[in-house]
């Protein structure tokens, strides 16, 4: 591995800043809630996930998509760096030296960089879940690895397991809101994230859930990920007592922020997708407020159990 002083320190942070600050609005706000050396770090693998997940779908923190662009060649590229990275091999690209330069500070198993990897891939083979276990298998890889990973940067173990099962469900709380929220702009770029399974059983045909004879039946499919977001993000609030502080502020904040578009999306029922669901500021304030208060509560001792959510794979072991 390299030595930290093979990077720049400085420039790679004002990248990762500038990375978050322009790719999340939420995320930026509770990043702010860390320590100093907390919040940078977990801005450095902001802005390698941020960049890798753009080169996947061709894109620059969204927008549109480069013309004749090829995910495979992305996703083989996206591999490359990411081994010199974890060679310890500064390459000049900053998203890719930014996960370098973490990986001088935070020991990240390899495994975890590869399964949020493995996510990219599966959105390069515009990848369908067909069952509900498929749907929180693909949640995982995008989203769930990339809450293990934050959870190192913050200090928990990699043997602590069940914390880290913990960080996963935070993480596929978010994907299942995003599901959720972005139905419709999926089905306008010809992605689909809503399992087969639930299309047969509720009697939709394929291809054809924007189809306003099917908006009742669609908003009861936003209902069940609604109510699945719920479960995951309970999940993690417990186990968020495992953080100090600063990090449990802002995880429980980025919680609350993100929850809320889930329960939006659940209440607005049929007219979930007129317009784009969010937090509004004064919303997020809130969330910061209340986790704030939170953390000068004693810690909640009823114990949330995750029987019957899906458990990631274990560090180390094949999927």
């Amino acid at each position: 591995m390299a030595e930290a002083g093979a990077y720049d320190a400085h420039a790679l942070h004002g990248f990762a800043h500038d990375s978050i600050a322009r790719g999340s609005k939420s995320f930026a706000l509770a990043s702010q809630l860390f320590d100093r050396e907390t919040r940078e770090r977990v801005w450095l693998l902001y802005a390698w996930c941020r960049a890798a997940d753009d080169l996947t779908d061709g894109q620059d923190h969204g927008g549109a998509m480069t013309p004749n662009h090829d995910p495979a060649v992305a996703v083989a590229h996206i591999r490359a760096q990411t081994d010199r990275a974890f060679a310890g091999d500064p390459i000049g690209d900053p998203a890719f030296d930014a996960l370098g330069f973490l990986l001088t500070e935070v020991a990240i198993p390899r495994a975890v960089i590869d399964d949020i990897v493995a996510g990219f891939e599966l959105d390069a083979r515009d990848w369908r879940p067909r069952s509900e276990a498929d749907l929180l298998r693909y949640a995982y890889h995008v989203a769930g690895a990339v809450g293990v990973a934050m959870a190192l940067v913050m200090g928990i173990e990699p043997a602590d397991e069940t914390t880290l099962d913990r960080a996963s469900d935070l993480g596929i709380a978010f994907q299942l809101a995003n599901i959720a929220r972005d139905v419709a702009e999926d089905a306008a770029a010809d992605r689909c994230y809503l399992p087969v399974e639930w299309m047969v059983e509720l009697d939709i045909p394929p291809g054809q859930h924007m189809h306003p004879a099917f908006r009742g039946r669609l908003s009861v499919m936003a209902k069940w990920l609604a109510e699945m977001a719920e479960e995951y993000e309970a999940s993690a609030r417990w186990g968020a007592r495992k953080l100090g502080p600063r990090s449990r502020w802002a995880v429980l904040a980025a919680a609350g922020i993100y929850g809320d578009i889930a329960r939006e999306v659940r209440a607005r029922g049929d007219h979930a997708w007129d317009h784009r669901a969010g937090t509004s500021l004064f919303g997020k304030l809130g969330w910061v407020a209340r986790a704030g208060w939170s953390v000068l509560r004693r810690p909640p001792q009823r114990r949330i159990s995750r029987e019957g959510l899906w458990t990631r794979p274990r560090l180390g072991a094949a999927e």
